[in-house]
């Protein structure tokens, strides 16, 4: 029964007991009346109507989908003139970024060398929230992307979106961040955010191979192939000692499920960035499948020669914090810090569409002298 019905109802009987001179039942027409009311609030908030038998209300209303916008930004996300570039340190600990793994392809370079390189592409990365740590002068900025489907929000998630006035993200993630490379809800992180030829540690899953045996797993030698082997040529051979100690100790490589877990690879170096497509390129492989997602943060790794300056081209480090980049090429890509803002002078040219790494080095055919 709709809500004209209802209404018509409860008008015809509260009529009728008056012109009757019945006494009304009241407590019938409080009841419709009350429910006319709760129908009128449901259709106010846009709700859809409950067909569910467990009587569950849908996930998404008009009113919360507005946080959910497919392929957009926030609304009311943090001005971006309230943002400052800075001057990067070897103490700071940028952001990081979330990525989709699209594939793999080639690069060539001045000598025509051929180098595999990987692209990721950053679809709608976003800061959602400053969390504090115990560890003094460090926090950890919770991180954003991708574009979820509304009926695939739960009203948890939405209202934690709306805590922070920022589109609701279809994944989320922390990077710990030292002070001074605090970013306020709503930022933007793009391609522009990392820098050609900085070296950058990458997480992501790994194939799932199921269940495999000892030579593929860990790579045992297995046993012979014909001469003295019985039915046992791809086994592990022994797992233990004799009565003492009388047990296989624990981490003992064995055959078992191998792959579908967090891998990540350190210091890739990164080729070209595409500010158009908003992708990054990186040299060699990384884990997991095609539309894998994908962490991408600034090498961790610690040089003893060069230090924490190892992971930034020489041509973006400032002067003054090394001996290795000179006043006349530390300008020449600095790095953007905390993150590329877009409409200041941050960079000392206007971004382009491709921003390639350098390659250098000898001819690899050239003879050694």
């Amino acid at each position: 029964m709709n809500q004209s019905k209802l209404l018509v109802t409860g008008t015809k009987l509260a009529t009728f007991c008056s012109t009757q001179l019945v006494k009304p039942n009241t407590r019938l027409i409080s009841s419709l009346t009350q429910k006319i009311k709760f129908n009128s609030k449901q259709n106010q908030y846009g709700s859809k109507r409950n067909n569910s038998s467990l009587g569950r209300t849908p996930p998404t209303t008009t009113r919360n989908s507005k946080l959910v916008q497919n392929k957009s930004f926030a609304t009311l996300k943090t001005k971006e003139n309230e943002l400052v570039p800075g001057i990067w340190t070897p103490q700071s600990v940028r952001v990081g970024a979330l990525g989709k793994k699209v594939g793999m392809t080639s690069m060539w370079d001045e000598w025509g060398v051929r180098i595999p390189v990987t692209v990721i592409q950053l679809e709608g990365v976003q800061v959602v929230s400053v969390v504090k740590t115990s560890t003094e002068n460090l926090y950890r900025l919770q991180v954003g992307a991708g574009f979820p489907k509304p009926k695939k929000i739960t009203r948890p998630m939405l209202g934690h979106f709306r805590k922070y006035k920022v589109p609701a993200r279809t994944n989320l993630t922390e990077f710990p961040v030292t002070k001074d490379a605090l970013l306020p809800s709503g930022t933007k992180i793009t391609a522009a955010h990392f820098v050609p030829g900085q070296l950058v540690d990458v997480t992501g899953t790994s194939k799932g191979k199921g269940f495999a045996g000892v030579m593929k797993r860990w790579g045992f030698a297995g046993g012979r192939a014909s001469h003295g082997a019985s039915l046992s040529h791809r086994s592990g051979g022994s797992t233990g000692q004799n009565q003492d100690p009388g047990r296989v100790f624990p981490g003992k490589k064995m055959s078992g499920k191998m792959g579908n877990k967090h891998v990540t690879v350190m210091e890739l170096k990164v080729m070209k960035i595409d500010t158009k497509l908003n992708c990054i390129y990186v040299k060699g492989c990384i884990p997991g499948n095609k539309k894998g997602l994908v962490k991408i943060r600034d090498a961790i790794k610690k040089n003893k020669k060069t230090g924490p300056l190892k992971k930034f081209p020489k041509n973006s480090i400032p002067p003054k914090f090394t001996d290795l980049a000179s006043s006349e090429t530390a300008t020449e890509y600095p790095i953007p810090f905390p993150t590329y803002i877009p409409g200041t002078n941050q960079l000392p040219f206007d971004l382009p569409r491709e921003l390639i790494a350098r390659t250098g080095g000898k001819d690899p055919l050239l003879l050694k002298q």
